[in-house]
């Protein structure tokens, strides 16, 4: 595995679990009443976009191997250009049923 697939999959790995961190705990109520929580979750999400992206330029070939790639880097669009349309509901989605499954991709990826 090339050293730059290795960065950005530590980039990943680190972004994704700090998402899980930073909700422990926590519920939808919770989430959505705390705007700093929000921020710091829609900002690892855009991190690990953009890792994904940025993947695409270094080995498109392992980036195919991740469950819903193109999903997750248009997520982090959103998250960066359409601020003003991103949905709690949809974030804590990704959160509860999504992030789980990027996280086990890339972990799995770097055996």
């Amino acid at each position: 595995m090339q050293r730059e697939t290795q960065k950005l999959f530590f980039d990943i790995q680190e972004a994704g679990q700090a998402v899980q961190r930073f909700v422990r705990g926590k519920s939808f109520a919770v989430y959505q009443l705390d705007d700093m929580l929000r921020s710091a979750v829609e900002r690892k999400f855009e991190i690990i976009g953009e890792a994904l992206n940025r993947l695409r330029d270094v080995d498109e070939e392992i980036l195919e191997e991740i469950t819903d790639y193109r999903k997750i880097i248009g997520f982090r669009n959103i998250l960066a250009h359409g601020y003003d349309t991103v949905s709690d509901e949809i974030v804590w989605e990704i959160i509860v049923h999504n992030l789980p499954v990027l996280l086990q991709d890339v972990e799995g990826l770097q055996v």
